[in-house]
């Protein structure tokens, strides 16, 4: 019989796949269309520029040493979910999705964090085990948000998996009309 540990009500255990280990509830208000997956409370935020580049931007994420920046439809409200996996997710539909971007996030210290923008408040934290992650953030209903107002439809599924690759990686591109 496993034992599952829930985590301060926030962790659920998931089982549609066996190579799901456990999904965490995305539900926070954040600012200027972002919010940060780190493993270091946001320490890069601190000695990088807040100015994205363009390709960025477009591409829905940027990179920046033990942290992503995840770029959302919406100005505020944040739905969605963090899943932790063994390996790649290889079974999804891309037409279930609007944006698809994937990128390294390097874990040393034993901790995964969801933080808002501007105000880098703790929304999450997962424990992990210390190494290099592959990280894939599908994005849905960027159509129907508005980059101006707080609240969207826009939903952010977020996988991350044990990986050596490198580097940022557009799947499926959104190019608003």
């Amino acid at each position: 019989m496993k034992l599952l540990l829930v985590f301060l009500g926030i962790c659920q255990p998931f089982f549609a796949y066996n190579d799901i280990n456990m999904k965490y509830k995305l539900d926070f208000y954040t600012q200027f269309n972002q919010f940060y997956l780190t493993s270091d409370g946001g320490a890069a935020l601190t000695h990088n520029s807040l100015n994205w580049s363009d390709t960025a931007y477009n591409d829905r994420l940027d990179m920046l040493k033990n942290m992503l920046v995840i770029f959302s439809g919406s100005y505020g409200h944040i739905k969605g979910e963090l899943y932790i996996l063994d390996h790649s997710n290889t079974d999804f539909d891309y037409s279930q999705y609007e944006h698809i971007v994937e990128g390294e996030i390097n874990v040393q210290s034993g901790g995964l964090e969801i933080l808002d923008c501007p105000n880098s408040a703790l929304e999450l934290k997962v424990k992990i085990k210390p190494g290099h992650y592959r990280v894939r953030v599908y994005s849905s209903n960027l159509s129907s948000s508005d980059i101006d107002e707080d609240e969207g439809n826009d939903h952010y599924r977020i996988e991350i998996w044990p990986d050596n690759n490198v580097g940022r990686k557009v799947l499926k591109r959104y190019t608003p009309k």
